[in-house]
């Protein structure tokens, strides 16, 4: 009831993201299920958790820094979601994961661990080790695209979250962990390359990522276009 709820408040972010859905067809209604996304925005979460409503609910993996912002620690743990402590080997977390799969739920994993800022990332081993952890899994690729535009307010972003199965299959017997997470994310980027979420990249970005977009947003870079 708690998760329906805070479905529902969000509702009026997909109205005004004109918010269009494709592939549901291949989430599976049952059983465990990865969803493996890209991440150029922080609104990516609630934009796929609200995309596979009518089909899943979806427990994400999340930055543990997340339950230490006063008053967001009960609403993320009332929607079950699973901190996790980026760059220790979270084993802990992984294996929580993994408990969640073997029983039947479906979770949502970035790939790259964090947002890109617009900028290539590495793959992250997590997804892949989950994969030979639960090998009864299903994976289904998600491509957010159109997210990073609600920076732009009062321009109505066109947010499109397509749901589709991995090119090249499941996970093979024996394929090196961090090489299937790097394969997933190669097809994801092919569809979505790396976007900056706006003028968000020059405040929280990293240092050459906010030199970049206060470059491309002075007057005198404006003038050139």
């Amino acid at each position: 009831m708690f998760y329906s709820l805070i479905a529902s408040l969000f509702c009026p972010a997909a109205w005004w993201g004109r918010l269009r859905v494709e592939g549901l067809e291949h989430v599976p209604e049952t059983g465990p299920l990865l969803v493996v996304p890209n991440h150029d925005s922080q609104w990516d979460p609630i934009l796929v958790g609200l995309a596979i409503r009518p089909r899943r609910r979806l427990r994400f993996l999340g930055r543990d820094s997340l339950w230490r912002i006063p008053g967001l620690a009960p609403i993320l743990n009332g929607l079950r979601q699973i901190p996790v402590r980026r760059g220790a080997g979270d084993a802990a977390a992984l294996e929580r994961v993994v408990a969640v799969l073997r029983s039947g739920e479906a979770v949502g994993v970035f790939p790259e661990g964090g947002l890109s800022w617009g900028e290539p990332r590495r793959a992250r081993s997590g997804v892949g080790l989950l994969a030979a952890w639960c090998p009864t899994a299903r994976i289904v690729l998600c491509a957010v695209e159109g997210v990073t535009d609600y920076v732009r307010f009062p321009c109505r972003p066109r947010v499109t979250v397509s749901f589709f199965a991995p090119a090249g299959g499941d996970p093979r017997p024996g394929e090196d962990p961090l090489a299937c997470a790097a394969r997933l994310l190669t097809e994801l980027r092919q569809r979505v390359p790396p976007t900056p979420a706006g003028r968000r990249a020059i405040i929280g970005g990293p240092p050459r990522v906010r030199r970049a977009m206060a470059r491309q947003s002075s007057p005198n870079t404006a003038s050139q276009d």
